[in-house]
């Protein structure tokens, strides 16, 4: 299969160099990283140690692919689509955090668009180099059309012939809400308090500020016509800290590196979706309003 990478920081770059082992891959990315690759090939650390040599480029021109695989930041989404609409793809996957960007994608482009969602970790350690921090697995469902389940399966069979754990799921709005209120819940804690995934194990302090970012979550999904339940979200959210204790959350890296962070499609879009459908979640709507007021401070805003 031909694959496009939009976005290859550090999860597009984990997920490229694992599919350029049996499919012609190409990132697209910036510079320093892009011309690393160019030159040497993509490193992988960590889980596993390899060494692939995708096709790298910073401008992604007019490009033709089988799937184009979108992994950049959120705020982001609204300018993949303009580049995307000069290639010929035969389907777009987003594989991004947070919520909007399905819809963004749908609206702008005429290709069919999937949905999915993956757990693996991975961190950009330098300019051709990728830690690979957790092995994870990639779930892909249909967004538009919402019935092109056979795409799906096509996409995580493509995975699979990788070495990948990947299953294809007719209710990816299911994961991609259950994904939302772990994020909500992790990532603006841990990146307000500056500590590694691990600090929100329970009992009690900011344990119990991340399950009530997360169970509002649920309140709000379950509001919008999907069944999620807080014990289910509690019961993830504990999973994911534990797995990933030693990780610093993406958004973590972010406010750690002085980055503008996704703040608006996970928290964000929670505080907005609870205002469409009737619910109160003060705990998101504080988390949102600290995050935004560091990114005011760093110039973000």
């Amino acid at each position: 299969m031909r694959i496009l990478i939009v976005g290859a920081g550090s999860l597009g770059s984990l997920l490229g160099g694992l599919l350029a082992r049996t499919h012609n891959v190409t990132l697209v990315g910036r510079n320093p990283h892009m011309s690393a690759v160019q030159a040497d090939g993509l490193r992988v650390t960590g889980v596993e140690t390899f060494r692939t040599r995708p096709g790298a480029t910073t401008d992604i021109g007019a490009a033709s692919a089988d799937l184009a695989l979108v992994t950049v930041k959120a705020y982001d989404t609204a300018g993949v689509v303009d580049d995307l609409a000069t290639c010929d793809v035969g389907a777009v996957c987003s594989l991004q955090n947070g919520m909007g960007n399905e819809e963004t994608l749908a609206a702008g482009l005429d290709t069919p668009v999937l949905a999915g969602t993956t757990t693996h970790g991975a961190r950009l350690a330098g300019p051709g180099h990728v830690e690979w921090l957790g092995r994870g697995r990639v779930t892909i469902g249909p967004w538009r059309p919402a019935d092109a389940v056979d795409r799906s399966e096509r996409v995580a069979a493509a995975f699979r012939a990788a070495g990948l754990d990947a299953t294809a799921t007719t209710d990816v709005r299911h994961r991609l809400w259950q994904k939302l209120a772990i994020n909500a819940a992790i990532n603006p804690v841990t990146a307000l308090a500056r500590v590694e995934n691990g600090a929100l194990t329970p009992p009690g302090g900011l344990a119990d500020v991340a399950t009530a970012a997360g169970t509002e979550t649920a309140r709000v999904a379950r509001a919008d016509g999907v069944d999620l339940s807080a014990a289910t979200v509690r019961e993830a959210i504990a999973d994911v800290v534990r797995e990933t204790a030693r990780n610093r959350s993406s958004m973590h890296q972010d406010v750690a590196a002085g980055r503008r962070t996704e703040i608006e499609a996970v928290n964000g879009y929670v505080v907005e979706r609870a205002a469409t459908v009737g619910e109160s979640v003060p705990v998101n709507r504080t988390l949102a309003a600290l995050i935004r007021g560091w990114e005011a401070g760093a110039g973000h805003r």
